[in-house]
Parts: C-alpha cells; structure tokens; sequence
C-alpha cells in the first residue's frame, strides 16, 4: 500500500506536537505503575494494577467494563489439575457504531512473582530506565493511553472506533483472555498491540507460534532397595521424554523444543510415583505445528511401553503468524507513517509471541510491537529508553489519524487477509 501524497494536517502537527510534550508525564506514569508487583500470579498485585489502569482510561470517553475471567487449569508437581483464579479483564468501548473500528490490546501482568525484589526502577547510567514491566509492558500501556488521549482532541476522531482491551494473564499465554482476544478480532479492521519494539526500533514481522506442554508420568512406588523391581520410576519415564523431545530440535527447520522442569521424586530409597515434564514449542506454522505434535504423542507412546502412564495438558495457545498480504500492507502503512514523523521504519521476524498473534489467527491484521523502545525482557536487566514514550506514543496517534482521514485504508488491509469487513 503505497501512500502516494499523503502529509501532515495542520490538525495532526497540533496533536503530535501537544504529545511530544508530555513524554516526562508518560514515563512517570508507567514508572508509578511498575511498583506495583502484577506477576501473573500475584492476585492482590492485579487487582491494584487494575484499579490503576481503570483510573486512567476513564480519562477516555466510551464505557469500562470489567469483564470477569474463567478459571485456567494448572497442572501442580504432584500432577494434579487445579483451577487457577484471574482477575477481571478491563475493555474499553469507544464509538462502536463508527465505520472504522480498531483493536487496541495489552497486558497488565509481568513475569515477576509477588516475591521478587525487582519492584522499582532506576536510571542506568546510560540515561535507560531499567523496571520491572517498564518495556513489557507497563511502558506500552502508557504509551497506548496517550496516543488514543491525543487522537480524541482530532477533528476527525468521530470517524474512528475502538476497543482497548487490557488483559492480566498474557505472560502465561492468555489461557483466560484468549476468547476475548478472539472476539474483538472480529469487530475490527486492525489491531494494534504494545509489547516492545527491538531495541532499535524495529517491529516484529512473522512470528512463530507457540505451545506450552506439561505431561504427566505415573508410574509405580516401591522401596529402593527391599522392592526395587516392583517399581516403575517416573522421574526416569520424564527424564527419557525429555531427552527424546530435546533430540527433536534440528530435525525440522524452525521447530524448538525447550526442556523447561520436571517436578517429582522424593527420598532417595522410593522409586518415585510421580512426575511433571514442562516444555515449550516454538514452530514456524502449521504443518510444523501437526509435525511436534505428532513426535509429541509417539515419545509417550514410547514411555508407556514401559509400564508407565502418560496424559497430556496444555498445548499450542499462540498460533503462527506470517507475514501475509495484509500484514504486508499494514506494515508498509506504518513505514509510511512513520516517515511523515521522521520515524524510519522497518521489521524482522521473531521468535517470540504475543496477543497479535491470536489476532492474526482470528483474521485481524495487526502491528504487535508498538511498544517502547528496550529490551532484556523477562530478566532483571529489564530496561526502556525513556526517549521512546513520547516517539512511540506519536507513531501510534499518527495511524490512527491517518486512519481517521482515510489515507490509510484499514478495510482493504483487512481484506486482504481473507476476510470480508
């Protein structure tokens, strides 16, 4: 999609302008956000975060919901399945009637569990912020906030609708926000999503699709040396899966498999019962995908044979998502828009996966990294340029205005995914 003569309104200098000038206030912000602990797991942490974002989209017009969340199902060491509490979803609905509709998500939830001491940020002395969420994504969230806050003071606002939605259970795969995520794809015309840019600045292209996986061994307790042979040793069964499922890795082109834990065993004088293997897959599509899991079912196929039983949980939650025509354009678009700003941008394939993935998968086209600039996500060495809010914020307002004066076409974006708007 080329956008042969397009410019900037006199209407889009003056919102670009008024954000650019409150970078400081969209760093404070996330800063303030990300001494809240909100690990996937830490429930009370949650609920404040929550309660905080509430506070600022109701700056938005549109209404708020709190949207309650299913249970998830997590396996425990012992390997029993046990139903895992969420806190609600936050979804804010703005102009649903309006011709043009975008998908605006994000995740409140960090990697960091209730008790560990990474809680605040700092400076580095390189000028970068370094915080727990300060990237993925509390940073993002800042930013999306105020590129929508902006885009409301444009003329042509009223010919744009949205639906911002804020998840907490994406770092554990959106296994509770999953449907929501499916049904907002079917509103829109494209979706945008806040994790972080590379560091450079680059958005993600293709992405793999991911799966998580946790098989449960059964075997048989005896005493390690008065019945021996009357036991049948889980551990052992796991650890046989795992080194088959870790020799799967080089056999088909893009295809991983990460050994993550086993959980089980005891005292050293009891064969062992019981046993959990945990691991992750990262596939290039979907003929891959049936590949892993084929291998999957015969490696424990194999291990049953040994008098031990078998039964899988989990599985692929984030599908593949390819660079087709219509990621292809819209990626093209922000290339565009970018250079209006004096943004140069360009994208790359990763390995990693998100919220834009399940979004692609339910036919919206989407932009997934218009987060922060930073990196080292996931680790204590978490950090973000603070630079980058107000840059990012204004790539983000400066779509949605070229969305609103129709230079970027969203329907025949979304079109081109094989769907119809």
């Amino acid at each position: 999609m080329r956008l042969n003569g397009i410019r900037l309104t006199g209407d889009d200098e003056r919102v670009l302008d008024a954000l650019a000038a409150r970078g400081e206030a969209l760093v404070g912000r996330a800063v303030d956000w990300c001494a809240i602990p909100s690990g996937s797991r830490n429930g009370a942490g949650l609920e404040a975060q929550r309660e905080a974002l509430a506070d600022t989209l109701a700056r938005l017009p549109g209404e708020i919901e709190s949207v309650p969340l299913p249970p998830s199902i997590e396996v425990g060491p012992d390997g029993a399945p046990r139903p895992q509490p969420h806190p609600d979803a936050l979804r804010l609905t703005v102009r649903a009637q309006a011709p043009t509709q975008v998908v605006l998500t994000g995740h409140y939830d960090t990697v960091y569990p209730a008790e560990s001491p990474f809680r605040s940020v700092r400076a580095r002395p390189d000028g970068a912020l370094n915080g727990p969420g300060i990237a993925d994504m509390k940073g993002g969230i800042s930013i999306m906030l105020a590129a929508l806050e902006a885009f409301e003071t444009h003329p042509l606002a009223g010919r744009v609708g949205y639906r911002v939605l804020l998840s907490p259970d994406e770092e554990i795969g959106s296994p509770a926000s999953a449907p929501l995520l499916a049904e907002l794809a079917a509103g829109g015309h494209i979706g945008m999503t806040y994790e972080p840019c590379m560091p450079d600045g680059a958005l993600a292209g293709a992405r793999k699709g991911s799966g998580n996986f946790h098989i449960v061994v059964k075997g048989r307790a005896a005493h390690a040396g008065r019945d021996f042979a009357s036991g049948r040793n889980a551990v052992a069964g796991a650890a046989a899966l795992a080194a088959t499922l870790h020799g799967l890795n080089g056999l088909r082109e893009g295809v991983t498999v990460n050994i993550g834990r086993i959980d089980g065993g005891g005292p050293l004088n009891v064969v062992p019962a019981t046993a959990v293997l945990r691991f992750n897959v990262r596939v290039p599509d979907e003929a891959a995908a049936a590949w892993a899991s084929a291998q999957v079912e015969a490696a424990m196929a194999a291990v049953m044979l040994q008098d031990l039983e078998t039964a899988l949980h989990g599985g692929f939650t984030r599908p593949p998502k390819p660079v087709d025509g219509a990621q292809e354009l819209l990626l093209e678009a922000a290339r565009e828009v970018g250079a209006l700003i004096g943004q140069a941008i360009s994208w790359r394939s990763s390995g990693g996966v998100c919220e834009g993935n399940n979004l692609f998968a339910a036919g919206l086209p989407n932009i997934d990294t218009l987060g922060v600039r930073g990196g080292d996500i996931h680790s204590e060495d978490e950090y973000a340029w603070p630079e980058s809010f107000a840059e990012r914020a204004c790539l983000s307002a400066a779509l949605l205005m070229k969305i609103a004066s129709g230079d970027v076409d969203v329907a025949a974006i979304r079109a081109a995914h094989g769907r119809e708007t």
